[in-house]
């Protein structure tokens, strides 16, 4: 009696440790593939999971998480017998853990040789310069062909990229030279245009100066002529005007003979002044016309009277 009670408190003890030591806290993606008495019996998710001791055994953690994958360059011959060296980038995910468990053995080492061979087979029916330009084609169809022989295997091949491609020496070298040749070739093109652009732009530059030196003088021109109209009509103007002043003059000065109702004698001096102003030009005869006689003998008498008044 006095082993049982310690044996029983030993026993109880030890079935607490092994059960403690059975309980399993999955993390957030990750997944555990479990295994009873050797065969497959479910995957475990995240949370609290217990293990039957002796009975269940954890086959493999697996990670959810997107995974990159890093392989060595490969040596490709492309259609134009050329070797070069293409190493790949491949990004994953495991969608099916026990599919990546069970399915195949050592699955990066399959990825990577499956793609070491549908990387062959592309560039084998491309040139090298086609090689070099068709990066996002050559990823896309690798990227379907892993994709279609990976799915029994519990993976997704989300992408899939050429991390670096590297031609012969002898090919680089030739390239590099052909490269300066047609940076040198668009240097001098863009010389050449820049050059031409510069003469359009002077001949541009000269012909409008010309239009707006023509446009100036023809300016000036009109100015100058409507500047000689004004003249011209007001020139015109102040001639009609006095004329029209002096013929207004004249109307006038009638108007106030015609009211003064001169008489005989005035006309008679007037007519006198008229025949005078005749005679104070070039002609050396005057002929006086016999009516007017007898209006000259008025005028004498008229120039006696005045006189003998003012003497």
């Amino acid at each position: 009696m006095e082993w049982i009670i310690p044996g029983v408190v030993i026993v109880v003890i030890l079935a607490i440790i092994l059960a403690i030591s059975n309980i399993r806290i999955v993390p957030q993606s990750v997944a555990v593939v479990v295994e009873r008495l050797g065969a497959y019996k479910e995957t475990w998710q995240t949370g609290f999971h217990i293990k039957i001791p002796f009975i269940d055994r954890i086959a493999k953690h697996v990670s959810l998480k997107e995974q990159v994958a890093d392989f060595q360059p490969q040596p490709v011959i492309t259609k134009d017998n050329v070797t070069i060296h293409i190493d790949t980038v491949v990004f994953y995910q495991i969608t099916d853990p026990k599919l990546y468990t069970y399915g195949v053995e050592r699955p990066l080492a399959a990825i990577e040789n499956l793609t070491a061979t549908t990387l062959r087979n592309i560039v084998g029916d491309l040139e090298l310069d086609h090689t070099l330009t068709a990066r996002d084609t050559i990823n896309a169809r690798i990227r379907v062909v892993l994709d279609v022989a990976t799915d029994p295997w519990g993976i997704k091949v989300n992408r899939v990229e050429l991390k670096n491609i590297v031609p012969p020496h002898e090919i680089q070298d030739a390239m590099e030279k052909q490269m300066k040749a047609e940076r040198q070739r668009r240097e001098a093109i863009l010389r050449a245009e820049g050059e031409k652009s510069a003469k359009i732009l002077a001949a541009e530059g000269e012909k409008e100066k010309a239009i707006t030196e023509a446009e100036g003088a023809k300016r000036a021109a009109i100015l100058h002529a409507e500047a000689q109209k004004e003249t011209n009509i007001r020139e015109a103007e102040g001639e009609a005007e006095a004329i029209l002043s002096v013929q207004r003059a004249r109307a006038e000065a009638i108007r106030l003979i015609n009211e003064a109702a001169p008489g005989d004698a005035y006309l008679t001096l007037q007519a006198l002044d008229a025949f005078t102003r005749v005679a104070d030009g070039k002609s050396t005869k005057i002929i006086i016309p016999s009516q007017l006689q007898g209006i000259a003998g008025l005028a004498a008498g008229l120039h006696g009277l005045l006189q003998d008044e003012n003497g």
